[in-house]
């Protein structure tokens, strides 16, 4: 007798935990080839989001404090465990997107690089966006960029792992928060990278991944209030005005880029300390001229 597939059934990425969708829905992702059912991955919804950024916002204060060093440490073991863990989502780009398996692999690779090259940024980038102003008066003063707060984060559709990295690690490198909405054709590996996450020294709330239909919810994300900034790599128009006119509720920074698409995400294009000075705001401290 020929026995079941049991499917596994992916869930949400919220506060450290995996919780299932607040809405009870799931969806079923398929190989593009053959149609196979792949796995059934939760549908989360706007409560989902709701304790998206609520867990984000906890974690906020904790990770915005430690050291540049220690964020760079805890960027390096996530891209440890990606090694580790390298055949399965090789496995995972396959089965999702149709690829080879050498288009995959080379998409791991990439993605483990960009993670180690933005760790080395995470003492750095102050230096380069960083001054100390010339003032006239018995004064130092001092501009320094610092984490803006809870970052939502839009990933990309065109390939499954490497825009998300490229988008993530900027966004945490910093000290800011991050919620996530994963891909939607291409959801697995980032719900496996939450797997990842879990067991990488990451506080709980500081990286939040949420699957499910981005129409649904990403105008939740733009109208939050507790939402300082969202990042969006792509060029749909609608999505773009959208987030656009939301955000200007609470002057939430819009950070939208349409430089990058295709093959330009393994160059140089996407990967820059710019991407991490965008999710930044630039502090100025006085300080008088000890005797």
């Amino acid at each position: 007798m020929k026995r079941a597939e049991v499917l596994k059934t992916y869930k949400l990425f919220i506060g450290g935990k995996f919780p299932r969708s607040e809405s009870g829905y799931y969806y079923q992702v398929k190989n593009p080839k053959t149609k196979a059912v792949i796995a059934n991955v939760a549908q989360g919804s706007r409560k989902d989001l709701r304790e998206a950024v609520k867990a984000a916002r906890a974690a906020f204060g904790g990770w915005s404090k430690k050291t540049a060093y220690n964020r760079s440490q805890i960027l390096y073991r996530i891209a440890e465990m990606i090694e580790s863990r390298k055949a399965e989502f090789i496995d995972h780009i396959q089965s999702m997107g149709g690829s080879t398996a050498a288009k995959a692999e080379k998409e791991v690779l990439a993605s483990i690089d960009r993670l180690i090259w933005y760790a080395g940024w995470a003492d750095k980038y102050q230096q380069i966006f960083g001054s100390s102003n010339p003032v006239a008066a018995p004064y130092f003063n001092f501009s320094m960029p610092e984490p803006t707060g809870v970052v939502g984060v839009i990933a990309a559709d065109e390939m499954a792992l490497l825009p998300l990295i490229s988008q993530l690690a900027p966004a945490i490198v910093s000290g800011n928060t991050v919620v996530i909405l994963a891909s939607e054709t291409l959801p697995l590996t980032a719900i496996t990278l939450a797997e990842v996450i879990e067991t990488s020294d990451v506080p709980a709330g500081v990286i939040n991944i949420l699957t499910g239909v981005k129409k649904d919810l990403i105008p939740h994300l733009a109208k939050h209030m507790d939402v300082n900034a969202i990042q969006y790599v792509g060029s749909d128009q609608d999505t773009i005005k959208l987030l656009q006119l939301e955000g200007t509720e609470n002057l939430k920074r819009i950070c939208v880029s349409n430089k990058v698409s295709g093959q330009e995400w393994f160059n140089e294009k996407s990967q820059s300390p710019y991407w991490i000075s965008d999710l930044t705001e630039t502090k100025t401290t006085w300080h008088p001229v000890g005797v």
